[in-house]
C-alpha cells in the first residue's frame, strides 16, 4: 500500500521521513518509551535514522505496518509515532509513544482515534488490539479513552532489562 497522510482537527499524520530523524531521535531519549516500548536502549542516532528511513518505509511496502508520525498542525512539532500493525486478516494491532514534552493535550488521542478509524474504514480491520506491559498506566488510560476492552493480562510475556513482565491486552471491536 502506498503510505497516506491523515489529518485531524490539529495534527497531521503522516509517513516519517529523513528529516524526521532529529525529533525521533530526542522523544526517544525518554526512559519510558525505550522501557514501555521495542525502541532500542540506548536509543541512537543511527536508530532513529533506521527508524524513518527503513522501518517505515519497509512497513507500507510490505503491507505489514503502517507506521506513521503526527506531528502538530500549529508548530510542525513531532507528538509522536502511531501504527497498525497487521496480526491476522483483519486483526491489527495499535501500537504508539508520545514525545514527553506533547503528552497530556489530548493529541496522542486524537492520532490514534483517526488511525483506529482508518483502519477500520481503509484496511477493513474488524478488531484492533492495544498491548501494554502492566504498570504502563498512561498507554492503558489512553487505550481506555479509545474504547478498547481489557480482556486480560498475560504472564511473563516479554523480557525486559533480562526480567519477565506482564502484559495487558485489549480489544476495540469495529464500531
Amino acid at each position: 500500500m502506498d503510505p497516506v497522510t491523515l489529518e485531524t482537527a490539529r495534527l497531521l499524520l503522516r509517513p516519517f521521513g529523513p528529516s524526521d530523524a532529529d525529533a525521533v531521535h530526542a522523544a526517544c531519549q525518554d526512559a519510558d518509551i525505550q522501557y514501555y516500548t521495542p525502541a532500542p536502549t540506548p536509543f541512537r542516532r543511527e536508530d532513529a535514522e533506521k527508524y524513518v528511513s527503513e522501518t517505515g518505509p519497509q512497513g507500507w511496502s510490505t503491507d505489514r505496518d503502517y507506521i506513521l508520525g503526527a506531528f502538530r498542525a500549529d508548530s510542525g512539532a513531532l507528538v509522536g509515532s502511531f501504527c497498525l500493525t497487521k496480526l491476522f486478516q483483519g486483526v491489527y494491532e495499535l501500537g504508539y509513544w508520545a514525545a514527553k514534552e506533547q503528552r497530556g493535550r489530548g493529541y496522542s488521542a486524537e492520532a490514534a482515534r483517526m488511525l483506529c478509524d482508518w483502519g477500520f474504514a481503509t484496511l477493513g480491520a474488524h478488531r484492533i488490539e492495544w498491548w501494554a506491559m502492566v504498570g504502563n498506566a498512561p498507554s492503558r488510560a489512553l487505550a481506555e479513552k479509545l474504547g478498547f476492552t481489557l480482556e486480560g493480562t498475560l504472564r511473563n510475556r516479554s523480557m525486559v532489562n533480562g526480567e519477565p513482565h506482564d502484559w495487558w491486552v485489549g480489544g476495540l471491536l469495529k464500531p
